[in-house]
This record gives C-alpha cells, sequence and structure tokens, in this order.
C-alpha cells in the first residue's frame, strides 16, 4: 500500500477502505509519511469529504493511535459534554457537578482557550492550587471517589488528533466537517465515555456560522456514535452573543458559583437545564425532559448541587474557600461602558465580545501568551435588557491600564428597540 495511491483515489473522489485509512494514520503518527502527503491528503478531503463510513473508520484510527481509557470496572455510566467553544461558555464547571450529585459520573478532559474563545481549564486555573494535570492513576482515584473530575488532555490519547490538528491548522483544511467530527469524537470516546452531549455553538462567535452546517455536524457525529456503539446527543446551541453575563477567568467562576446557587442569569441557565436533561434522559435516569429538569431543580435548592462543586474543586486541589472571599476577584483596573440610549439592548456579536476580552489580557492571541485571571467583561445589561440613557452597559476589568478604545468595539456591535427582540437559547437537539 502507498499513500500516494490513497491521496490520488480521494482525489478522484473515490471512497477509501478501513485499511487505507488505518495505513495512513498509523504511518503519519510513526513518521513514515511525510506532513507534505498527509497535507495532500488532508486538501483532499477537505474538497471531496468523506462520508459517514470513511469518518468512522477516521475516527476509529484515531482512537487507536494512542492509549485508551478504560471505565467499565467501575460498572456505571461515564457521562462527558462537549462544547465547540463560544464566549461566556462556563457550562461545563456548573453541569458537572450538578450530573455527579445526580449520580452520572463525570470524567472530563477539557482544552484551553485560544482567541476569542475561553478556555475550561484556564478558568478552573484561576482557582489556587487547582491541579488540571493529574497522572493517570491520580486520575483514576478522583473519578472513583468523588465521581468526577475536569483535567487537561492526556498526551498519550489520540496523538494523531494533535499532529493532524496542527497540519489542518496551517494548511487551510480546517474547515472540513468530516475532519472536525472525527476529531472531537476520537477524543471524546478515547476517554471511555459511553454517553455524551455535545454542545455545537452556531453564529458568529462559533466555528460553525449557520443552522445548517452546524445540524451536518451534529447528525454526522450521532452516526459516528452509534457505529462505535456510544450514546450521543448534540444541542446546538446560540452563540450570537455571549452566555451569561460573565467572560473572562474568575469572573466566569463566580457567575458558576452563582448559579449552582440557583442565582445564574436567564439564558445561561436555561442551557443548563436543557444540557443537563438531555444528558440525564440519554444516561435513562429520567423519564421526560420535565422530569429531568425537576431533579436539576431539585440539586440546586438543595445544596448538593453546590456542595459537589466544592468537593470537586478540593479533591484536585483548589483552595475553593478562596473563591467565597470577597475580594478574590480583585481586578486593578476597570472601565464601565455608559449607554447613550434606551431601549432594548441587542448584542449583535459574541466573536467581538470574546476578542476585547482576550485584549484586556483574558485569552491569549497565541499559545505561549500568559493569562490574566483578573480581566473580563461584565455585561450589566444584556440582551433585551431595557435601557436607559446613562445606565453602566458594561464593564471592563483587568490588571493593566485599559484603553478606553475598545469601548467603541463593543458599541459598535449593539442594537436598541422599543420592544423585545426574539432569541432562542437552544436551536435544536439531535439525538
Amino acid at each position: 500500500m502507498r499513500i500516494i495511491d490513497i491521496i490520488n483515489k480521494k482525489a478522484n473522489k473515490e471512497q477509501l477502505t478501513k485499511e487505507e485509512i488505518d495505513f495512513f494514520i498509523e504511518n503519519y503518527v510513526n513518521g513514515n509519511i511525510p506532513d507534505y502527503q498527509a497535507s495532500a491528503l488532508l486538501m483532499a478531503i477537505r474538497l471531496n469529504s468523506l462520508n459517514e463510513d470513511e469518518t468512522s473508520y477516521l475516527t476509529n484510527a484515531m482512537i487507536n493511535s494512542g492509549d485508551t481509557i478504560d471505565w467499565s470496572y467501575l460498572n456505571t455510566t461515564i457521562a462527558d459534554k462537549h462544547s465547540t467553544g463560544g464566549v461566556g461558555d462556563k457550562v461545563s464547571i456548573v453541569l458537572c457537578p450538578i450530573l455527579s450529585a445526580l449520580g452520572l459520573t463525570v470524567a472530563k478532559m477539557s482544552g484551553r482557550g485560544l482567541g476569542h474563545t475561553g478556555g475550561t481549564l484556564d478558568k478552573l486555573e484561576s482557582i489556587s492550587g487547582y491541579n488540571i494535570s493529574l497522572s493517570d492513576k491520580e486520575f483514576k482515584n478522583v473519578v472513583e471517589n468523588h465521581k468526577m473530575a475536569i483535567v487537561g488532555q492526556n498526551e498519550k490519547l489520540v496523538p494523531a488528533d494533535k499532529k493532524i490538528y496542527a497540519l489542518r491548522d496551517v494548511t487551510g483544511t480546517v474547515e472540513s466537517i468530516p475532519l472536525i467530527a472525527s476529531s472531537i469524537m476520537s477524543k471524546k470516546l478515547a476517554t471511555g465515555s459511553n454517553c455524551i452531549l455535545l454542545d455545537v455553538k452556531c453564529g458568529n462567535g462559533a466555528f460553525m456560522k449557520n443552522l445548517e452546517q452546524a445540524k451536518k455536524l451534529g447528525n454526522l457525529m450521532i452516526q459516528i456514535g452509534k457505529k462505535l456503539n456510544r450514546k450521543i446527543a448534540v444541542e446546538i446551541t446560540n452563540m450570537e452573543k455571549p452566555l451569561g453575563r460573565a467572560i473572562g477567568n474568575k469572573i466566569e467562576i463566580l457567575e458558576a458559583v452563582e448559579t449552582l446557587k440557583g442565582n445564574g442569569p436567564k439564558d445561561f441557565t436555561e442551557i443548563i437545564y436543557s444540557s443537563g436533561a438531555t444528558l440525564l434522559l440519554l444516561a435513562n435516569k429520567a423519564n421526560s425532559e420535565e422530569e429531568a429538569k425537576k431533579q436539576i431543580d431539585e440539586i440546586i435548592k438543595n445544596g448538593k448541587a453546590l456542595e459537589k462543586f466544592n468537593e470537586w474543586i478540593k479533591s484536585q486541589n483548589g483552595l475553593v474557600e478562596e473563591i467565597y472571599k470577597e475580594d478574590w476577584f480583585n481586578p486593578k483596573y476597570k472601565h464601565e461602558i455608559i449607554s447613550n440610549n434606551e431601549g432594548y439592548l441587542k448584542i449583535n456579536s459574541a466573536i467581538e465580545f470574546g476578542l476585547v476580552a482576550m485584549k484586556l489580557g483574558a485569552g491569549r492571541s497565541k499559545k505561549e501568551d500568559s493569562i490574566d485571571f483578573e480581566a473580563g467583561i461584565y455585561l450589566n445589561k444584556t440582551s433585551n435588557d431595557y435601557v436607559n440613557k446613562n445606565d453602566v452597559l458594561f464593564t471592563l476589568y483587568s490588571s493593566k491600564p485599559i484603553d478606553k478604545n475598545l469601548s467603541n468595539d463593543l458599541l459598535n456591535k449593539i442594537e436598541f428597540s422599543n420592544k423585545p427582540f426574539e432569541i432562542k437559547e437552544v436551536l435544536t437537539k439531535l439525538m
């Protein structure tokens, strides 16, 4: 078998066999296929796509390129949730302890933020001591004893994805739905989860800009799951505006805690209840969405969700008691953006708010950048809030002096109306 024949076959729009895809992955990871030939095949895939069978073969080959985690000895449902990335998306930090408190086991590997999207790991590392780099043994111990853990991605898992993703990033082959699907699914399935919710963000602040493309990605990932005997559900959610009111690291942790107390922003709380209900149904822990939402409501109201959050953070060495001190979030500089208009507010660009947060220090423009945990944005007003003239719209925070010109970046992305706008948080569900 030769890689050049596989490249030509896909360039001619022919279907690749399992053996051909296995050959490509094994030999590329081992260094027997050079980057320029791998790039040629990836471009042929971007242009001519892969069908469901080919995408499943690719996903499976990527899973088998490294170690996998087997939780079968726990004899329980291992749940996981993945988001394709957005602005103000702190869902995992709230949802995972809720699910754990309701009897599911959550063993999650997360990533860091880059560009306008925030990373779950960065938010958790804003808590002093929180250890994202548990050894395999430590990871298993935390999951066994506390029924949940969130850690950084294990270098031994899916090395094929790491190598291929880096190549896609510099060869114009990122925008391929089969390549996106196999990348996401290989990482999720290698961690041993058997019950997975995929939150596909849709809108200007997300990778999927329209509902049609988001559905295509979602349905493909569900089919991959079926072929590999895993339960997968997909929610396509709105990323035209930031999720919740807080964008940043410490500031999002505080909003997560308030949500676990039952005081979260309306849009964020809606996503938590929706995603939680979908996973509880998928795991056969509830018979209807209504019943599942009642379970979530009860676990928040009786304080057990917040108790599980505190237990989890401590189990990974985080100094959770610091979060509850008044001076934990204590940025040196702040700048309030005042409204010159009145009416119902609509935010028209999640991405712009993410980029401003990044410029304040809350995110990275390149991987080597350090994070300012105090930096971020608070939306004093969000979409469909009524605004009076001279109200504070948004507050910017940073550990360094704030460029007042950033105000215009945000003011250019909002509008006002004399009546509320129609805004949907969950665009559709696929199961």
